[in-house]
């Protein structure tokens, strides 16, 4: 096995790459060639300035086996080697490797960290991890070898409603008194009149669209101070990219004919990524918020999807909708 370092995302096919995800452990939309090169290009939308690219790849006979997207920054006291996407607005993330892979990806791996990448580091210290990556325990295996420190924690909470069902199944799965609120507020909004709900079409011309969806998204006043410019540029780039590559979701809700509520999810390996919304103030008395996210839910239900992850966070609401908690893990190795 042979591990290159690599100064620019173009030294690796994005073919390959994506790939390779779709076999790997870490299948999500975070881990994808260009939602990860486009994050880079606005360092996670200003998160880490003065960051280093360390972008590792494993060959075998000429082909791709791993990929270990690092960078470098000086984090918690230490000068660390993050992944690609921490931490703040990539909720899953992993080392790109199948499973059968792993250990001796892994070992290889930091076998180059420790004696052939040329910066100095102390530390390796990955976010978002799942709770079920195979990467936790193999990662500690390797650190115990090696005689380094080794800590891992839960990061944040991740509910996911388990579908695969109709949604009067889904419905009589979930607590009674949220189960008649659903229902009464998705029949008062339809009884209106007022109320359409639609998706935007993979075809369709996503600029005024992603335009609609951020005047929607800045209503909420803790949503308007994180999206400053240079993160309204690194949503924009992803959101841009999912709708080029054919898995973004993006669901409206109109009142009267005007967007009152968004849904920007990520459509993808057969369930939906809840990844933000927007809801308007002036129409508060059809709860916009939460039908347009029951009709996002009846969505899944009718077009086979397994699931609905609402990813990181532990809003009350998640929780009301039928949210199952897993867990995303931070994983530290210190030498």
């Amino acid at each position: 096995m042979e591990i290159k370092r690599h100064n620019h995302f173009s030294e690796i096919d994005f073919a390959a790459w994506n790939a390779l995800v779709e076999e790997s452990i870490a299948n999500t939309p975070f881990s994808r060639y260009e939602y990860l090169s486009e994050w880079w290009k606005t360092l996670g939308g200003g998160e880490w300035k003065d960051a280093r690219l360390a972008l590792l790849s494993a060959w075998e006979n000429d082909q791709l086996l791993g990929i270990a997207p690092l960078f470098l920054h000086e984090y918690d006291g230490q000068q660390a080697l993050l992944l690609l996407g921490s931490i703040e607005i990539s909720d899953y993330l992993d080392l790109i490797v199948r499973e059968a892979d792993l250990p001796r990806f892994l070992s290889a791996l930091l076998d180059y960290l420790a004696s052939s990448l040329p910066e100095a580091w102390s530390a390796l210290d990955w976010y978002n991890l799942p709770d079920a990556s195979p990467t936790l325990p193999a990662l500690r295996a390797e650190a115990e070898r090696r005689g380094w420190n080794y800590h891992e924690e839960i990061y944040r909470p991740t509910p996911r409603i388990p579908l695969n069902c109709s949604f009067d199944e889904y419905l009589a799965r979930i607590e009674k008194k949220q189960r008649h609120e659903i229902r009464r507020k998705m029949r008062r909004a339809a009884e209106s009149g007022r109320v359409r709900f639609y998706v935007v079409d993979k075809n369709a011309d996503i600029e005024p669209e992603l335009e609609a969806f951020f005047h929607l998204m800045v209503q909420e006043p803790n949503k308007a101070l994180f999206l400053r410019d240079v993160m309204r540029d690194q949503m924009s780039r992803s959101i841009r990219a999912a709708h080029e590559y054919g898995y973004l979701w993006l669901g409206f809700l109109e009142v009267d004919g005007v967007k009152a509520a968004a849904s920007l999810n990520f459509d993808y390996n057969n369930k939906l990524w809840g990844y933000n919304s927007g809801v308007s103030r002036d129409f508060m008395e059809l709860s916009p918020g939460w039908v347009l996210l029951a009709h996002t839910i009846e969505w899944c239900c009718e077009n086979g999807r397994y699931e609905f992850d609402f990813m990181r966070g532990d809003e009350e609401y998640k929780y009301r909708f039928g949210g199952v908690n897993r867990f995303v893990m931070r994983a530290k190795v210190t030498r």
